[in-house]
């Protein structure tokens, strides 16, 4: 085997720490940068927050970080790189292990949002054990309780449920299940309990009054024409039902006015919360983005430290150092986040005026080239700066990314944004008559005739994405 030597020349691109974590606290939303954050701090000693009196004082000598301020900044560019165990039997001492949940018994508005506090589970045995239901009886109705979905649906079918509790249960028979079921549907909400959506319907006019209005209609309906009403075939319903269209429409009206998903408002609250990035306002007829001061950390060196280090150096402390080090590029890093931010969205404002004008039927088309181009940038970096950041304006709340779209031709020569044609065609679908509703076909003519060439079924895809019906459904009865 011979030996020898070969110089070779090549080029790679090496990431170094402090560019990684520039990287990373890029594409982080504000939220999770405070948690990324507060790691850090608990991490590095010589890492601290500014008192909340010393940070007003500098700021109020510091102006105001606005997108004029920041024009001349410079960026390098980013390169592209708990669930319950099934009940199924309980003895008495089990069922004294609940409480019974405390409310007001006049709020039984349950689909305003979630109750706070309790699960559907909970609140059905909360009911459960207050019960006059025998030890057995309960046994059964908590096993079919444990088997309800998130909607307050019924999934498995009663069989499979009667097999799974044969074991636990001796002699038990379908008719006790069944029973079972029916003491379960007669609980809050009305309508749990319900295999398919007719049947939660129909137990809900159930609990109606007598008296009510197309009570009876709307339940003949619910139990055998349910899926007419969804198709809107009106001459077939008129004709099965025997009844006119004002009956028919009331009808109609009392079971929309049901709650489709009697369990959905139960459950832990799943709010999300969404600190704005950049605030954008109109300066003396320009319009201006400037940063969240409330959303930027105020962080600095810790002093004492960072003076003990200095006046030991010789002796030493080199984890101190590599501790000092880090937090300066700690520092500068979510700087150098926000300013890139706040030139990434005014380069936005100033492509999107007629958007802040006249809203979205003024959206113009905007691609990351353009941005990224405007500021200098990669496009891999105006991604990761567009992606979980939000701009607060006078007309909501938008991501970064809400701005840019795709285009369409015009007869003109010029282009569409998508999102200009989706308002575009809510508008037609809100201004049209609901006895002619109007096709895909018709909004495409429509929008042709005001210059925006548009197939039918790029019409129809907007028009979903929108969660507008087609017009079969759009037509009233």
């Amino acid at each position: 085997m011979k030996h020898s030597l070969q110089l070779k020349l090549g080029q790679h691109l090496t990431l170094t720490p402090q560019l990684q974590q520039s990287i990373r606290l890029l594409q982080l939303s504000t939220l999770e940068l405070n948690q990324e954050l507060e790691q850090m701090l608990q991490d590095n000693p010589l890492l601290e927050r500014e008192e909340e009196d010393e940070a007003s004082y500098t700021t109020a000598e510091v102006p105001a970080h606005t997108a004029e301020a920041e024009a001349q900044s410079t960026e390098t560019a980013l390169p592209d790189h708990a669930e319950s165990e099934p009940v199924t039997a309980l003895d008495d001492s089990d069922w004294n292990d609940y409480s019974v949940a405390s409310g007001d018994d006049e709020d039984n508005d349950y689909t305003q949002g979630s109750i706070s506090g309790a699960t559907l589970r909970e609140h059905l045995l909360n009911q459960l054990i207050v019960s006059p239901l025998t030890l057995r009886d309960r046994t059964l109705v908590a096993a079919l309780i444990d088997d309800l979905d998130d909607s307050g649906f019924l999934t498995q079918p009663l069989e499979d449920i009667t097999a799974s509790l044969q074991t636990e249960l001796e002699e038990l028979e379908p008719e006790e299940l069944d029973t079972a079921l029916k003491h379960l549907q007669n609980m809050d909400p009305t309508g749990v309990g319900a295999r398919n959506l007719a049947e939660c319907l129909t137990l809900q006019l159930r609990a109606l009054p007598p008296d009510t209005p197309a009570r009876d209609a709307a339940m003949r309906l619910t139990t055998h024409y349910l899926d007419l009403l969804a198709a809107r075939d009106v001459g077939k319903l008129k004709k099965m039902l025997g009844i006119d269209d004002a009956a028919l429409r009331t009808a109609r009206a009392l079971i929309l006015s049901l709650n489709p998903r009697p369990g959905a408002a139960f459950g832990a609250d799943d709010t999300h919360y969404v600190i704005p990035d950049v605030y954008v306002r109109k300066v003396k007829g320009m319009w201006i983005a400037s940063l969240n001061a409330d959303a930027m950390p105020k962080l600095r060196v810790n002093r004492v430290y960072a003076d003990i280090l200095a006046r030991h150096r010789e002796s030493g402390g080199s984890q101190l150092a590599s501790q000092l080090q880090e937090a300066r590029w700690l520092i500068k890093n979510v700087q150098q986040r926000f300013d890139t931010i706040l030139r990434v969205s005014q380069a936005i404002v100033d492509r999107q005026k007629q958007f802040f004008e006249h809203g979205e039927v003024a959206m113009r088309p905007l691609v990351l080239r353009e941005i990224a181009d405007a500021v200098e940038l990669h496009e891999s970096t105006i991604s990761r700066v567009t992606t979980q950041k939000y701009m607060m304006t006078p007309r909501g709340l938008y991501e970064l990314k809400y701005f840019f779209g795709s285009h369409v031709s015009t007869d003109s020569g010029g282009a569409c944004s998508s999102t200009a044609i989706r308002a575009l065609i809510k508008q037609l679908v809100a201004a049209e008559s609901t006895k002619k509703p109007l096709s895909d076909g018709q909004l495409a003519e429509v929008l042709g005739q005001q210059g925006i060439v548009v197939a039918r079924r790029t019409v129809a895809k907007y028009r979903e994405s929108l969660q507008i019906p087609p017009a079969n459904m759009r037509r009233a009865l």
